[in-house]
């Protein structure tokens, strides 16, 4: 997930983690915005078959697009990230995992023009499927983030969630799907963002344990669909304790697809 530029270079400091029971090795910045649950969740929530393209939108270290391309060995990748110092990270983590043949990564900030973009620009509608772990923040709103990496990755200015739903509708193909991860205080937003571009929007809520409010929601809707919105069962992320449930813990560690339809909501 990142939202804004940053000054180009490499952090001082990287660690590798090991994602999906260790089927991925990734680089990222020891401090700061750290990829986790909401990009393995966003990922294995994709449905695609053979040959469709896959567009990860603020790809950040590559977390989401790689966990898709592990999982789905048919599809191929595109990442567009804007901070070129996150940028560079994606495509050693895309060599590291052995995956160049299908992933790519362009440095592309996704709130301008898609004119001021040629390469991606004459891809326009040209992918199956956009997926997004947008910020969650505005700027000034809540405590800033000390690490400016962080920051960056958790801020997103007044409006921009709307030019990256636009972005979103103006690459996938009539009938892709976009689907995003966020909070469910930014609902309003994301629907108002999807009028009149993308239709059957179904939305997962995500809840830490039984009983308490959803913390996520994974929002997913077709281009150019006039299906009704619908509010899917919820996800229940946790059992006794602070242990994942079984369903989910297949997801975070064995790679399993999250199917929203069926997501469980009860333990």
């Amino acid at each position: 997930m990142s939202g804004a530029p940053g000054s180009g270079t490499l952090p001082d400091a990287v660690t590798s983690d090991a994602f999906l029971g260790g089927r991925l090795a990734i680089l990222q910045p020891a401090q700061g915005y750290r990829a986790g649950l909401d990009a393995i969740l966003l990922a294995a929530a994709l449905q695609a078959k053979q040959g469709d393209r896959v567009l990860d939108v603020g790809a950040g270290v590559g977390v989401v697009g790689l966990a898709v391309a592990r999982r789905l060995p048919e599809v191929g990748v595109t990442m567009a990230e804007r901070d070129p110092g996150l940028a560079a990270l994606a495509r050693r983590n895309i060599d590291c995992n052995g995956l160049a043949e299908r992933v790519c990564v362009l440095t592309a900030d996704v709130t301008r023009p898609l004119s001021e973009m040629p390469e991606l620009g004459g891809r326009a509608e040209s992918f199956d499927h956009a997926l997004a772990n947008p910020p969650y923040h505005e700027p000034g709103r809540g405590t800033t983030a000390s690490a400016p990496l962080k920051a960056a990755a958790n801020a997103m200015s007044a409006g921009a969630l709307e030019r990256w739903l636009r972005f979103m509708a103006a690459m996938v193909r009539p009938g892709g799907t976009a689907t995003l991860i966020h909070r469910p205080d930014a609902l309003q937003e994301l629907l108002t963002a999807c009028a009149r571009r993308f239709g059957g929007v179904s939305i997962l809520p995500i809840h830490p344990r039984r009983g308490e409010p959803a913390s996520r929601l994974i929002v997913r809707a077709v281009k150019g669909s006039r299906a009704p919105l619908e509010v899917l069962s919820g996800l229940i992320l946790h059992g006794a304790g602070n242990s994942f449930r079984p369903e989910i813990e297949a997801i975070l560690r064995h790679g399993a697809a999250l199917d929203l339809r069926n997501a469980r909501a009860e333990p």
